[in-house]
C-alpha cells in the first residue's frame, strides 16, 4: 500500500474507467473532490454507486461533461442527475447488485472506498458500510482507501488487509451523520399504531427517520427483540441500554444485531465502535430472503410513496420521477412474510404534507411498483392498521379506504366503486 496524496490517489483512474463510491456515513469525499478536480483530462468516467453522502459535484456542471453517473439508489443529493441526461437509475434489489459485479456484468475498474488505520496485523476496517462495498473491493482492478482513524472499527465480514489497497490517502474527518429528527404527531400516532403489532421475541428490520424511531420508543416494556436489518440508527441505542434488545430468540447470528451499514449520530458510532454485538455483514447476506426468514417473528417495517386501492405500494417514484430506489423493501417484505410468526409492514401518514392522499385509485402515471399487491401485508397510517392478507380487491379498497384520511374517504369510495364495480 502506497500512502500518497489525494491528488496521487486518483490519478489511478483514467478515462472510460468505472469507479464505485463507497456510501452513507463512509462516503469518501476526499478522494471524490479530488476526482472532480481532474475533470478537465477526464471523459467517459461512469460512477457507481448507492447512497452517497457529500455534495456530488460530479453532477453538476462543468464536471458532469467528464462524468456519468449510474446508481441503484436517487439520494438528495444525485436525484436531479439521476433524471435528467447526465445520470441513470439501476432497478435492482439490494440483495442482487453485488451480482453486477461478481458476475462481470458490471466490472469495476476503480473502488474508492475510506476504512479505518490498519491494525497489527494489517487489516483495515471497511466502518459502517459493508453492504455492496465488500464485493465491490473483491472484483476491482483498482482500490483506493481514505484511512481515517476516525472510522470505527467494526466487527463481521467488513475487513481489508493493507495488500489489497493500491494507494492510500490519510485523513482525519469527522464521519457524516444524521442526527435524530423529531417526530409530528401524526408520525407519533403511526408509530404507536405499529408498535402495537410487535411481538416480545420478535425480529424487527427498520430504517431510519422519524417513524421507525417511534415505533422503537412504544417498545419499552417489549422483551427479547432482535435486530436483523440492512441499516439501523441512534433508536436502538436506549432499547439495547434497557436490555429489551437481545437477539437472544434470533436463529440466525443469535445475541447478535446483524446489519450491513449504520447512519446516525457519533453517539451511535461510538458505541459500534469495536462492539461484538453488532455484526457487519454484506447486503447479499442481510437481505438474503432465505436467511431472514429463518428468524422468528421477523417484523419488517417499511415505507411508501403511495398505495394504490388494490394494494400496490410505489416506494421510489413519484410518478416518472426516480424519488428514492428499491432498495431491500421487497427482501424484507418477502422474508418477514415467509417467517413463522412474522409480519410485513407499510407504513405512513394518509396524506403528504400538502394534504394530498397517500391512498390513491391508481398508482401515478409512470410509477414503479415497488412491491406488488400479492406481497403486500399490514398498512399502517395515523388512522389505523389494515391487514391486506387474504383480502380480495373489493375487501382491500375498503379496508385501505378505512384508514384513510377522512377528507378523501368519500371521492376513494366513488373511485373504487367505478374500478371494482362495487366494494363491499
Amino acid at each position: 500500500m502506497k500512502l500518497v496524496s489525494a491528488a496521487q490517489a486518483v490519478s489511478y483512474v483514467k478515462s472510460g474507467n468505472r469507479i464505485f463510491f463507497q456510501g452513507a456515513a463512509m462516503t469518501p469525499n476526499i478522494l471524490i473532490e479530488a476526482l472532480v478536480e481532474r475533470h478537465k483530462e477526464l471523459k467517459n468516467v461512469e460512477i457507481f454507486h448507492i447512497h452517497t453522502e457529500g455534495p456530488a459535484r460530479y453532477t453538476q456542471p462543468p464536471y458532469r461533461e467528464s462524468f456519468s453517473l449510474n446508481s441503484c439508489f436517487a439520494a438528495g443529493n444525485v436525484r436531479n442527475a439521476i433524471n435528467s441526461e447526465y445520470g441513470a437509475y439501476i432497478p435492482i434489489f439490494l440483495s442482487e447488485i453485488h451480482l453486477l459485479f461478481r458476475k462481470n456484468i458490471l466490472p469495476l475498474d476503480v473502488a474508492f472506498i475510506q476504512v479505518s488505520p490498519p491494525d497489527k496485523h494489517g487489516f483495515c476496517s471497511l466502518g459502517l458500510s459493508i453492504d455492496i462495498t465488500l464485493p465491490a473491493i473483491q472484483t476491482a482492478k483498482t482500490v483506493i482507501a481514505q484511512i481515517n482513524p476516525q472510522v470505527p472499527r467494526t466487527h463481521g465480514d467488513g475487513i481489508i488487509h493493507v495488500s489489497q489497497i493500491t494507494a492510500a490517502v490519510e485523513a482525519s474527518l469527522p464521519l457524516h451523520a444524521h442526527m435524530p429528527v423529531e417526530a409530528s404527531e401524526i408520525e407519533k400516532q403511526i408509530g404507536k399504531n405499529v408498535a402495537e403489532l410487535i411481538e416480545d421475541g420478535a425480529t424487527l428490520q427498520m430504517g431510519i427517520g422519524a417513524i421507525p424511531n417511534v415505533v422503537l420508543n412504544n417498545l419499552m416494556n417489549h422483551k427479547r427483540l432482535g435486530i436483523h436489518t440492512e441499516m439501523f440508527s441512534d433508536g436502538v441505542l436506549p432499547l439495547i441500554e434497557k436490555g429489551i434488545i437481545t437477539g437472544e430468540e434470533k436463529e440466525v447470528k443469535t445475541g447478535k444485531i446483524v446489519t450491513c451499514f449504520a447512519l446516525g449520530s457519533s453517539k451511535l458510532y461510538d458505541f459500534i465502535d469495536d462492539n461484538p454485538v453488532i455484526h457487519f455483514k454484506e447486503a447479499a447476506y442481510t437481505n438474503d430472503t432465505a436467511i431472514i426468514r429463518r428468524n422468528p417473528k421477523v417484523t419488517a417495517i417499511n415505507s411508501a410513496i403511495e398505495i394504490d386501492l388494490t394494494g400496490q405500494v410505489c416506494a421510489d417514484t413519484i410518478g416518472t420521477y426516480q424519488y428514492s430506489g428499491v432498495g431491500g423493501q421487497m427482501d424484507f417484505i418477502r422474508g418477514a412474510s415467509l417467517s413463522e410468526g412474522g409480519k410485513a409492514i407499510i407504513a405512513m401518514p394518509s396524506t403528504t404534507l400538502k394534504g394530498i392522499s397517500k391512498i390513491v385509485p391508481n398508482l401515478k402515471e409512470g410509477a414503479g411498483v415497488t412491491t406488488t399487491r400479492a406481497h403486500v401485508h399490514y398498512i399502517a397510517t395515523e388512522y389505523g392498521v389494515v391487514n391486506l392478507y387474504g383480502k380480495n380487491l373489493k375487501q382491500r379498497a375498503k379496508a385501505l379506504i378505512s384508514i384513510a384520511h377522512p377528507n378523501h374517504r368519500a371521492a376513494l369510495e366513488e373511485e373504487a366503486h367505478k374500478r371494482l364495480c362495487g366494494i363491499r
